[in-house]
């Protein structure tokens, strides 16, 4: 229920009363692991698929392949990111 501040005669809302530590969220239902997980094995079929088919990486095509090596890098990068637990990824499994 939002909080009557009279001396404002604003409601605040309790999820974003205090900005200095930011909107407090429920967790997600989904583990960031394993949307990075999808994500990264996505572009792994991306990849194969650009480097099977000749017209996707042909031509004016021919960077297609790299978008998915800096797709899986990325991703890479970030799994590991989160599975050490920097920032704000702290405890997330």
């Amino acid at each position: 229920m939002p909080e009557d501040h009279s001396a404002t005669g604003r409601k605040h809302d309790p999820v974003t009363l205090d900005a200095s530590q930011g909107p407090a969220y429920p967790p997600m239902p989904v583990k960031t692991v394993t949307v990075i997980k999808v994500g990264v094995v996505l572009w792994a079929i991306a990849l194969i698929v650009t480097l099977v088919v000749p017209a996707l990486h042909t031509g004016d095509r021919d960077w297609w392949p790299w978008t998915c090596v800096a797709g899986l890098v990325l991703g890479l990068v970030g799994y590991l990111y989160v599975r050490r637990g920097r920032g704000n990824a702290a405890g997330v499994e």
